[in-house]
């Protein structure tokens, strides 16, 4: 009997931290009306990420990219009245035509960052009969972080992006 007292426990502390981890993720899940090929070639290809990166009239530069677990992605953001964003951070997965995991948290090599804001991103595509099923699930290290990047526009922000990656990987060869 105390195993299984000991079972539920662990399972209900299991779902608490679960739990606490998905109140500190940002999720966006469409169906972009792309083929998953030309999505995958606009996110791994500098000089087609660049063309729809950032919600426009920003520009963006991909200053360091290296498609590898440990490999530089990073980009320079610069908006027309002067602002601007320097996001380094490192590429964690690659999975081809599937899943790209990239952090702020980290450098290239590994190395620990010190983002501005904090936070790792999967992006998930699959094939669906209407498209391409595209999520991006971003995780923060805490709520109060999580929170900044929500009230920061995140929802706007990067569904304004994922709308001009569908529109661009359309209109590529």
């Amino acid at each position: 009997m105390a195993a299984f007292v000991e079972n539920l426990h662990q399972e209900d502390l299991h779902r608490e931290k679960r739990k606490q981890r998905q109140l500190n993720d940002l999720i966006i899940s469409r169906i972009l009306r792309a083929p998953r090929d030309k999505l995958w070639r606009a996110w791994t290809e500098p000089d087609l990420l660049k063309e729809w990166w950032c919600p426009k009239p920003w520009t963006t530069q991909v200053r360091a990219f290296e498609l590898r677990p440990g490999g530089a992605f990073h980009t320079f953001m610069q908006g027309p009245d002067g602002g601007t964003s320097d996001n380094p951070g490192c590429f964690l997965e690659i999975v081809p035509q599937t899943r790209i995991v990239f952090t702020t948290a980290l450098a290239a090599g590994w190395r620990p960052g010190t983002p501005w804001l904090s936070f790792t991103a999967i992006i998930s595509m699959a094939d669906e009969a209407d498209g391409t099923r595209y999520v991006a699930t971003v995780m923060h290290p805490d709520k109060a972080t999580r929170d900044r990047h929500e009230e920061l526009g995140f929802f706007q922000g990067w569904n304004t992006c994922i709308d001009q990656l569908e529109t661009f990987a359309r209109q590529s060869r």
